[in-house]
């Protein structure tokens, strides 16, 4: 696992559920840690190994195992984890319909067109990003059509601290 930007860590799963993500100074101290652990083929899972993604989408379409778990498996596997705020987990923005009182989940048109990202959902908006990308072509190198990334520290800190308004106190200090 990665922690901050550098790959020095690891992250445990407990029978519990819980994890612990074990920071090291090196990638080296981190691997001679983990060569002292039990191995994928000792029955230890690692959320990395194909194997271990395969089984999770399997699940997945048997529905033994639930969305949101499947969607956490695929993010551990991403190497993405709720210990490191540059690397937490993403999940899809699937809900169109914020204006009813009640989703009716058998309605079409309570979820948004999956096949369209998100700058593309309606012309207006798409215009507005083909526009900003084509006057970019001529003064950046890499012009881009979409200028943040779905996921950064500052979002992850904005979500959790409405989310969890208490812990405000442990920011401010």
């Amino acid at each position: 696992r990665y922690h901050g930007l550098r790959d020095c860590a690891l992250e445990l799963y407990l029978s519990s559920g819980a994890s612990v993500l074990l920071a090291y100074e090196t990638k080296r101290e981190r691997e001679r840690v983990l060569s002292l652990l039990p191995r994928p083929q000792d029955g230890v899972p690692c959320h990395t190994d194909p194997s271990f993604i395969v089984a999770a989408q399997e699940g997945w379409k048997a529905g033994t195992i639930s969305n949101f778990d499947y969607l956490l498996a695929l993010n551990s596997a991403a190497g993405r984890t709720f210990h490191d705020l540059s690397r937490y987990p993403v999940f899809p923005w699937v809900v169109a319909d914020y204006t009813g009182e009640k989703l009716d989940l058998k309605k079409s048109d309570t979820f948004r067109d999956l096949t369209k990202p998100v700058g593309a959902l309606n012309a207006e908006r798409l215009e507005y990003f083909m526009s900003r990308y084509k006057s970019m072509q001529g003064d950046m190198d890499h012009a881009f059509l979409y200028g943040t990334h779905y996921s950064a520290p500052g979002y992850v800190l904005y979500y959790l601290v409405r989310s969890m308004p208490e812990q405000m106190l442990c920011l401010q200090n």
